[in-house]
């Protein structure tokens, strides 16, 4: 195989922070390569140095794009190379056609006029090799993300791309649509386009990878190679976080369960804006002192059911019972959920969770500010002794409190968004899909946070769609499917395969 790109000694430095430190990389052409480390690891900003987006001059060392020493000074220089980067943040314009996006800033033109007609025929061609079949003049908005994603695959292969680069392609996608788009790599391969994919997902790299280079704090730790059978989850591991990790879900000492914290008897949620029930007779009960997991596909229900119970933000019309510590009880808002001691951590941090351009301090205590105010004002002081207090407690990787949340890595926002509903004092802990978009390492020390959490006596809800997770932290799970319990089961009793039974029912 012949080199593609090689980039020598890359150094990006940022104010008081060196992102990136003599970092080698290098791809061979026609293979699938995947870039992996922990957040913050540095990958996204090799990427956004290779792709012009930190132009030439702002770091150091060389970027070789086959065989020629490149110095890309905006994003267009590199695409005129041939390189694409689709960023998990879809770059395309809702209201606008299909063909309209692929072709957008690289009109096809008869004189001076763009040929609307050549382009029509010419995306049709690009969604026949990306293997979406849609009407080119459909809306983007009327697509799902997985089809968005093809549309921008679709959009750099317009450009005759050679290097595809994709930064958490699969993030938002559910499993049909994230085996799709793996294939669909797998086919460019086959057509002499070269890929590298940053990726989360251990099951994806040891799928796809023909090999895996591995960043930790900044730098270059190994090249991983499948051939060689180097590239598996305990090799990954140890390289991505410096240490093995022998087990991903941390024990539980003590398992003692109180009393029932919440309780539904017969609980059904109906919305109107659909026209259906998205819970259905549903009976659950967690206890003080216990991790109650929620299996199920995407649609099944689980975040609906957890928003019924969190004050009903989607004024769904609600039927049965709702005990809190054996009090029959119903919440009209939100604030009357918390006030009770619940809360809920969002699988949206970014869209619901988080105030991205506030820092710390203020994203923390957002959900009690009657805890850091006297008489009417917000007490200054207390603010900041409570955000250090669970910066240090949940071990927030920051230059200080005053960082802005939306430039922290994923794990460090989760760990905020966590932070920020524990300063409510809540009972039981809603978690909808707490560890999505984040590295093992982070993995485990949200996984740590929560056991600390249920060994203080509190409860836990936490919804999964990752299966491992769903077995390797709850103490007793309930299995989703079209808004209906499926099934009710101890951890010891239960396995990948019983659980995807009773969620396919």
């Amino acid at each position: 195989m012949n080199t593609l790109l090689e980039m020598k000694n890359i150094t990006k430095e940022f104010v008081g922070v060196k992102a990136l430190s003599d970092v080698n990389f290098q791809v061979e052409k026609g293979e699938i390569h995947c870039l992996i480390g922990e957040n913050g690891a540095g990958k996204s900003t090799l990427m956004k140095v290779l792709s012009g987006v930190y132009p030439h001059g702002t770091y150091t060392g060389d970027i070789v794009f086959d065989g020629q020493v490149q110095t890309f000074q905006r994003i267009n220089d590199s695409v005129d190379a041939g390189i694409a980067i689709i960023y998990q943040e879809l770059a395309l314009f809702p209201d606008l056609s299909v063909y309209e996006n692929i072709f957008m800033g690289n009109e096809i033109k008869n004189g001076a006029m763009v040929d609307w007609n050549e382009t029509i025929v010419e995306a049709g061609k690009m969604l026949e090799k990306v293997k979406l079949k849609v009407n080119p003049e459909t809306l983007i908005k009327e697509l799902g993300v997985g089809k968005q994603q093809l549309v921008e695959i679709a959009k750099a292969l317009s450009k005759k791309v050679r290097l595809l680069i994709l930064d958490e392609p699969t993030a938002a996608l559910n499993e049909d649509d994230s085996e799709n788009l793996l294939e669909l790599l797998r086919e460019l391969k086959k057509q002499g386009i070269t890929c590298i994919m940053i990726s989360h997902k251990l099951k994806e790299v040891i799928s796809i990878a023909d090999k895996a280079t591995v960043l930790r704090d900044g730098k270059t730790i190994c090249t991983l190679d499948a051939a060689k059978g180097e590239i598996n989850e305990a090799v990954i591991i140890k390289n991505m976080v410096g240490r093995e990790i022998e087990d991903i879900y941390p024990k539980r000492e003590n398992k003692a369960l109180g009393d029932k914290i919440i309780e539904l008897r017969d609980w059904s949620a109906y919305d109107p804006k659909i026209g259906r029930y998205v819970a259905k007779h549903i009976d659950l009960n967690v206890r003080r002192g216990e991790i109650v997991g929620i299996a199920g596909l995407m649609g099944s229900g689980r975040t609906e059911l957890a928003l019924s119970i969190f004050g009903n933000s989607r004024n769904y019309k609600l039927e049965g019972e709702l005990l809190v510590e054996g009090v029959p009880t119903s919440f009209k808002h939100t604030s009357e959920a918390i006030k009770s001691g619940i809360a809920y951590v969002t699988e949206d941090r970014k869209g619901d969770g988080l105030f991205l351009l506030q820092d710390i301090k203020q994203n923390i205590s957002a959900s009690n500010l009657k805890g850091i105010s006297q008489g009417g004002m917000i007490n200054d002081n207390e603010e900041i002794k409570v955000a250090e207090g669970y910066k240090e407690s949940l071990g927030i990787k920051a230059s200080s409190i005053q960082q802005i949340v939306g430039k922290l890595s994923g794990g460090n926002q989760q760990k905020v968004s966590l932070g920020k509903w524990l300063f409510v004092g809540p009972k039981l802990l809603l978690l909808d899909e707490p560890t999505r978009g984040i590295d093992v390492g982070a993995k485990f020390e949200i996984y740590s946070v929560m056991n600390e959490l249920i060994e203080q006596g509190m409860a836990i809800i936490m919804i999964s769609s990752e299966l491992g997770e769903v077995l390797g932290m709850s103490d007793r799970i309930y299995v989703m499917a079209e808004g209906e319990l499926k099934g009710e089961m101890m951890t010891e009793a239960a396995n990948q395969e019983t659980i995807m039974q009773l969620a396919t029912e």
